[in-house]
């Protein structure tokens, strides 16, 4: 299959690449990476539940508190129906929504830090530890597999987030990929918001020589990769983001691939049977940088629409939070919705919130803040006071929404999911990240759909912690028929098209055993 017809029957006709198939859930990979026989450091347990003022100098210790508030196993739990049906399932949760729970992504390291060994580690969530992969100083390294667009050496650490192709493929097929790409965009959205609260300056490069930081990483390419790039710094954004790849002497992967020895560490998945995934592979390989001279960078375009229809939303002021409640707090509601009535100011305080989530730092826009973001935010509205029902597009310059079509649509929302876990008809706003339709592949080539996807997980963190601080509860939902609410926005014969979903609204607490992994 052509990798644009598998691209396009991932949002539009899924059956055509979905093999008839039963999921093996007795052989399921584990939801988290073990390595074997390597160092470990311990991380300290005592997790704090109000953040001190963080040093100019990050510690172990707060590193530790920094990736367990961004990806650390928080919560245990055993849902009712698992127990009606006298099967115990156990669920470990995170912080952060996850398609099926299942958190494809792994978390890597570069510290440099003192006390300890500067190098690569993996944050093993299963035991809140670092293991050591490689040790040394790969500041030269890793700045020219980010095309000499970072100053690495101001920084005393960097993250990586990978995808581990197998945890989502054994479940969802080919559909993984569209998923995986969403996934690492909220956990990215996470580890900034995080980062912010720690204190650290951070930024994103999403574009780097692949087949060179895998190698650094010690990953196996047919198995993980890395999707995303976070350096961490307690000084300013001086010098990143900067285009010194333009004069510079090209970089290529072969390059570095000769200045270190390739890893060979064990580690361990759990299952015993891995099928094969030939098109996830494919399509991953078609979106690998070989050269930083393929390295791109995106003019700004303005994508709001105004309009003399539009109904202006009032001035609200920013929501006041403590972000670790919230992170404790946050919650994917799917039967146990329950209709309430919304009015103009939460929906403008949701609105504003959420589009916050741009503009942020990363390599696409260069060295400026790029303040019109490439994804848009439509809606469907019901029972929301002074607001009529109908569908809407948020136009976040003019903090206003233009009216699409009127009417109570919850039934067409319903009838356009393909899977009948959430009540719509309890649910008050139900929210559409709208992207390209092309998804930047004519600029960024196949990394450009992953790259969309992450950014579109990116607003998606911002929405569901915004519904949070406001006392509800989003889930981001991936089982709705796309065509049906291009269509119902009027955007399906465009270059725009619905990438995710999430309904938001109040909830019935639930009934389940869970306890909180903390100290």
């Amino acid at each position: 299959m052509q990798l644009d017809a598998f691209l396009h029957h991932l949002h539009f006709s899924i059956d055509e690449i979905m093999p008839n198939h039963e999921v093996d859930w007795d052989d399921a990979p584990l939801p988290y990476k073990l390595y074997r026989n390597l160092p470990v450091i311990p991380l300290s347990l005592e997790i704090p539940l109000t953040l001190r003022n963080s040093s100019t100098k990050p510690n172990l210790e707060e590193i530790g508190h920094y990736l367990w508030y961004s990806f650390g196993l928080t919560q245990l739990c055993q849902p009712t129906t698992s127990l009606e049906n006298n099967k115990t399932t156990t669920l470990f949760r995170r912080f952060i929504p996850s398609g099926g729970a299942l958190y494809p992504n792994e978390l890597y390291m570069y510290l440099k830090i003192d006390h300890y060994p500067d190098g690569i580690y993996h944050y093993d969530a299963a035991h809140h530890r670092l293991i050591l992969l490689r040790e040394g100083n790969f500041d030269s390294y890793l700045t020219e597999a980010l095309g000499n667009r970072c100053n690495i050496h101001s920084c005393f650490g960097a993250v990586f987030v990978s995808t581990m192709f197998w945890k989502n493929f054994f479940k969802y097929n080919n559909f993984s990929y569209r998923l995986q790409g969403l996934d690492s965009g909220v956990l990215i959205g996470h580890l900034l918001e995080c980062a912010k609260q720690f204190g650290y300056t951070n930024g994103v490069y999403f574009q780097f020589l692949d087949r060179a930081m895998n190698h650094l990483l010690g990953l196996s390419e047919g198995e993980e990769n890395v999707y995303g790039v976070i350096p961490l710094s307690t000084e300013p954004h001086k010098d990143w983001f900067h285009n010194a790849y333009r004069e510079n002497t090209t970089v290529t992967s072969h390059d570095l691939l000769q200045q270190i020895p390739p890893l060979t560490h064990e580690h361990f998945v759990r299952s015993k049977h891995v099928d094969e995934y030939p098109m996830i592979t494919k399509v991953n390989a078609a979106s690998m940088i070989e050269s930083t001279e393929h390295f791109q960078t995106l003019t700004q375009e303005n994508r709001q629409q105004y309009s003399a229809h539009a109904v202006q939303l009032p001035k609200v002021e920013r929501l006041s939070y403590d972000f670790l409640h919230l992170c404790k707090k946050r919650y994917s509601p799917d039967a146990d919705f329950t209709l309430t009535k919304w009015d103009t100011r939460s929906l403008a305080t949701l609105l504003q919130e959420t589009s916050l989530a741009f503009p942020y730092y990363n390599d696409l826009d260069g060295n400026s803040l790029n303040e019109n973001a490439r994804l848009s935010l439509y809606g469907c509205f019901y029972n929301v006071t002074g607001i009529e029902n109908g569908a809407y597009a948020y136009n976040s310059k003019s903090h206003s929404i233009q009216p699409i079509r009127y009417g109570d649509l919850r039934y067409s929302l319903q009838s356009s999911m393909t899977m009948d876990n959430v009540n719509l008809f309890q649910v008050p706003l139900c929210l559409h990240v709208v992207g390209k339709k092309d998804y930047y592949t004519h600029t960024l080539g196949y990394r450009g759909y992953r790259i969309h996807q992450m950014e579109a997980g990116i607003l998606v963190h911002r929405l569901v912690l915004a519904a949070t601080a406001m006392g509800m509860g989003g889930h981001p939902l991936l089982s709705f028929d796309t065509n049906s609410c291009d269509q119902l926005y009027g955007i399906d014969g465009g270059n725009e098209t619905s990438l995710i979903q999430i309904p938001v609204g109040a909830y019935r607490a639930r009934n389940w055993l869970k306890g909180y992994l903390h100290n």
